[in-house]
């Protein structure tokens, strides 16, 4: 009798993916492993994702997630554009150490193409992401806006890398930095 698929095989596969290619990168994880991991035949497997490109972009997908909990998690703490940007740079500082870094940015590293599926995936986070960043930054009523958010990315690309080389040493300055640049960057603005 065929082994019937369990209703959350596709969530357990692209989890478990997820964990192996955060920490070995997609490129160094093949689809057996995968499998192996999940204790899942190749035919579900390749059933749910018909490639391994497709489980990567799925897999991408499922980690832009976490940005856009991060980004609502901001605005659900407080009203204050300011206080936001500074609660998005702490929320990424409470998640790099111990870590490779941001999944996104590491794919996309592994796949410099543009014309394949991961990159585009990638960079339309990337653009989504720095959009929602300038977005906060406008309603700072800082002078350069866009600069201000910018500058807020700069410290959150910086925080994936030194955070997870060196952990929370380097971590806990991100966040005293992304002030002094909101402190900077917002002064002369409008009252709010």
């Amino acid at each position: 009798m065929a082994r019937r698929p369990t209703p959350d095989a596709r969530e357990r596969i692209l989890e478990t993916a997820g964990r192996l290619f955060d920490e070995h990168g997609v490129h160094a994880v093949g689809m057996q492993q995968i499998i192996d991991e999940v204790g899942v035949g190749k035919q579900l497997l390749y059933r749910e994702f018909p490639s391994k490109d497709a489980l990567i972009v799925a897999y991408l997908r499922y980690r832009t997630r976490d940005w856009r909990g991060v980004v609502d998690g901001a605005r659900e703490r407080t009203d204050d554009p300011a206080e936001q940007l500074l609660e998005i740079v702490r929320s990424v500082q409470h998640t790099t150490p111990g870590t490779r870094g941001c999944p996104l940015r590491n794919t996309h590293a592994e796949f410099p193409d543009p014309a394949h599926p991961a990159h585009q995936v990638s960079m339309d986070h990337f653009r989504e992401a720095r959009e929602q960043l300038r977005e906060l930054a406008r309603a700072t009523g800082a002078p350069r806006p866009d600069r201000l958010g910018d500058r807020i990315m700069l410290i959150l690309d910086g925080l994936y890398v030194s955070g997870s080389i060196f952990g929370t040493s380097m971590t806990d300055d991100a966040v005293d930095f992304a002030r002094d640049v909101i402190v900077a960057e917002t002064a002369g603005a409008p009252a709010r």
